[in-house]
């Protein structure tokens, strides 16, 4: 690994022009770290041009965004819900789990270097134990072997790569290569993050990925545009997060899926960028396909801060034509928050749109049992640690200790960036949280994704615990699935931190101070942007060298982090025929129960040791247990990958079938890898997450839905399938599913899927990668 460095406290931009000379044909780089990427407004506004002349009708934002990034705008198809696009992103992100993965492929498909400017982030990789330092430490000797691999094959495929340490990555997205009206694709679900900067930020999987880096277009089903309308102006201990927690309450979890949610409204223009960031990140936990804020003034001032000024001004030149709604423009839902009613809420546990205002959450606690003791308040993370999240949670706990108050609960502080862990150590609200009793750990994701050796209780104890995270499935933040964990704005984690009680509303509730005398806390203060600018910290980002061709990536034979991909074998031809059920999943499955993260993430570049947690987290419908099935063929009970295994051995390919919304949650495109490597041919649902079914057809699994889905009920976990018609596998064409019970006769019920053309070829040659290395 390359030495840190300390960085300057402003960023120089290449030149200083001004307004005045800057035209909308000047080429502006998308960013002050590469000299080869530009942004490329004017043909953006030609295909939007071309589109809305074809379609004849005013456009959202989020359609001129994306039809502006169109490989064929002339003759492509568009009709939202329907149609499939085919889509040029401007660059591609990648976080270091599942960038292992996306190099692994993309070096199987022999190209010199990147076709699309990409970069990898290290921060899935670092464990939460006891504080930053130490913990940055012990993660960057573990994962050696990881970081040098990921950092060489950086080097020598033209990609940028940011070490550990450096922070998350959509919060160095954010600083460093979001724009407004760009299209980017990252290897994370919570890649919608930039939206916050007026983009398009999609979360896909590495398949995808690869396909982009390999300068192929990308696909994507037209998403439908839900708009938000945001009335009025946030106050007190409101902030921006709970507009994405009210309307996870509204739309659930799958409510937002296939779409893109679109801001709109006079509220729009009164918070700020990093705020618009929130929302967007946690967008994800509905579902959709991406959010987006339209480009304004608090945009410009986040660009200006963060020392891109020229891009912020190159924007402005095509704000009226380019990046804005269309007068008159129509969206398939529009859905009203008004900001001046809207409460602080705190939602879960076990899900993140069990969506409770404060106002009701004492009493609704109290109804369904839920632990009111706040064992651990964690604040940070991707969604909320910008430097305005910091300096609220920071004003709240002066107050505190003002009245001689310390931290009930254990406290927990997770810097989205160095560049903010920087600032806030300079400004003082860093040693205002450990004054406070707080434990500043690295900037990473930690805790968020599992990343937490949490010592506190034992496993199997119910506790609760409240994080400014975006996500709180069972056991993800600590691996225990009695902690009850949920997600609210950093403001009111720290209060109730400071009372160690869930029932707690700072609103009206008071609390009694060190000499016992009441005191209502003091409404949260914060401040968007630094006022004496960023400090950029330890200079963490290692560009790609002049000299590629003597860099060399290597891979141990014997490593168990990493491995080279084999290529999947080709669909036979034929249809299937009495195939068992591995599983038959009831409830939520998602892909934390089926490529668990946390202690599993080191294997993330192995497929063969990564794919013995497949489905280990999901329960099976004939006994209520996790990872425990009866093989089909013997009566034996035994884990789900190791039954797997044995029928892929055996030569028996299988199914699983499953509940609603199957594969929500992570990009992780492993749990689609997994099932592929273990043997598996279709996954049968009521219906799926939009990033699992994509990632399921690009290794050449099918993804098939109940058309009528009380059939589900109807399946036993000791049926074997049928699946009739593969032959004959055409877009829009159902296929037949014959199920041969264990007593009784067979019966026949149809399944539905959403193939096109060419993705019917992935599933033909066995994977999207094969169909590339043939073309």
């Amino acid at each position: 690994m390359l030495s840190a460095s300390r960085r300057t406290l402003k960023s120089v931009p290449r030149s200083v022009r001004g307004l005045a000379s800057l035209s909308r044909d000047s080429k502006v780089h998308q960013n002050l770290l590469e000299d080869f990427s530009y942004i490329q407004y004017k043909k953006n506004l030609e295909n939007v041009n071309i589109v809305k002349e074809r379609l004849n009708r005013p456009l959202t934002y989020a359609e001129k965004l994306l039809y502006g990034h169109l490989d064929n705008p002339h003759e492509q198809d568009i009709e939202r819900g329907v149609s499939y696009l085919k889509l040029r992103p401007d660059r591609v992100a990648c976080q270091d789990a599942t960038a292992q993965m996306a190099i692994l492929q993309f070096m199987s498909a022999g190209m010199p270097q990147v076709a699309t400017p990409s970069t990898v982030h290290c921060d899935h990789l670092i464990q939460a134990q006891v504080g930053g330092a130490k913990d940055l430490k012990r993660a960057i000797d573990l994962n050696k072997e990881v970081f040098d691999f990921l950092a060489s094959a950086c080097a020598k495929y033209n990609l940028g790569f940011w070490k550990p340490g450096s922070g998350i990555i959509h919060q160095i997205v954010l600083e460093n290569y979001a724009f407004p009206g760009a299209l980017l694709i990252g290897t994370d679900s919570h890649t919608p993050n930039a939206g916050g900067l007026g983009q398009l930020a999609i979360g896909v999987g590495g398949a995808d990925a690869v396909d982009v880096m390999a300068n192929l277009p990308w696909e994507l089903k037209a998403p439908k545009i839900i708009g938000v309308k945001l009335t009025g102006k946030m106050s007190g201990w409101t902030s921006p997060k709970d507009i994405i927690l009210k309307l996870a309450g509204i739309t659930t979890v799958k409510g937002g899926t296939g779409a893109i949610v679109e801001y709109f409204g006079d509220g729009v223009d009164t918070f700020s960028c990093t705020g618009m960031g929130t929302i967007c990140n946690m967008g994800a936990e509905i579902g959709a396909t991406t959010s987006v804020f339209p480009f304004n003034k608090s945009m410009t001032e986040y660009l200006d801060a963060t020392g891109r000024s020229e891009i912020a001004q190159f924007a402005q030149l095509y704000q009226k034509d380019f990046l804005s709604a269309d007068e008159g423009c129509e969206y398939d839902q529009v859905i009203e928050i008004d900001l001046n009613t809207l409460e602080p809420h705190i939602n879960g546990p076990f899900t993140p749109d069990l969506a409770t205002p404060v106002s009701k959450m004492k009493e609704t606690a109290i109804a369904n049992d839920w632990p009111l003791e706040v064992k651990v308040g964690l604040i940070g993370s991707c969604t909320n640690s910008s430097y305005e999240d910091m300096t609220r949670s920071a004003s709240i706990i002066k107050d505190a200790a003002a009245h001689g108050l310390k931290s009930k609960s254990i406290f927990t502080i997770s810097p989205g960036s160095e560049q903010v862990r920087a600032t806030i150590a300079r400004d003082g609200q860093l040693q205002t949280f450990e004054d406070f009793g707080g434990v500043v750990m690295a900037n990473a994701c930690g805790p968020c994704i599992g990343q937490w050796d949490r010592q506190d209780v034992k496993k199997g104890d119910k506790n609760t615990i409240v994080s400014s995270f975006n996500r709180n499935f069972t056991a993800r933040n600590d691996g225990n699935p009695a902690t009850h964990a949920f997600v609210a704005s950093p403001d009111m984690v720290t209060a109730y931190a400071i009372s160690g009680d869930l029932g707690f509303n700072p609103i009206t509730d008071t609390l009694k101070d060190s000499e016992g005398n009441e005191f209502k806390l003091a409404e949260p203060k914060g401040v968007g942007l630094p006022p004496n600018g960023y400090d950029k910290g330890e200079n963490t980002y290692q560009a790609p060298p002049a000299d590629r061709a003597s860099v060399n990536v290597v891979i141990e034979p014997t490593s168990d982090r990493l491995q080279k991909l084999t290529p999947f074998k080709p669909w036979d031809g034929k249809d299937a025929e009495r195939l068992p059920i591995l599983i038959k999943a009831v409830g939520k499955t998602t892909t934390d129960h089926i490529s668990m993260a946390g202690p599993w993430l080191k294997y993330r570049g192995h497929l063969e040791n990564i794919s013995n947690n497949y489905m280990i987290g999901a329960i099976n419908a004939e006994n209520g247990e996790a990872n425990n099935v009866k093989n089909h063929y013997t009566g034996e009970y035994k884990g789900v990958p190791d039954t797997a295994a044995d029928y892929r051995d055996a030569g028996r390919k299988w199914v699983v079938i499953g509940d609603e919304n199957f594969g929500e949650g992570s990009s992780r495109e492993h749990a689609a890898l997994e099932p592929r490597f273990l043997g598996g041919f279709a996954i049968i649902t009521k219906s799926f997450a939009r990033i699992h079914e994509t990632n399921l057809k690009k290794q050449g699994l099918l993804p098939l839905n109940f058309v009528n889905v009380a059939d589900y009920d109807k399946i036993n976990p000791d049926d074997e399938i049928d699946i009739v018609g593969l032959t004959e596998l055409t877009p829009g064409k159902n296929l037949v599913m014959r199920v041969h019970p264990k007593n009784g006769d067979a019966w026949e019920t149809e399944l539905s899927h959403t193939y096109n053309s060419e993705q019917i070829e992935w599933f033909k040659y066995g994977s999207a990668l094969n169909k590339m290395a043939a073309n």
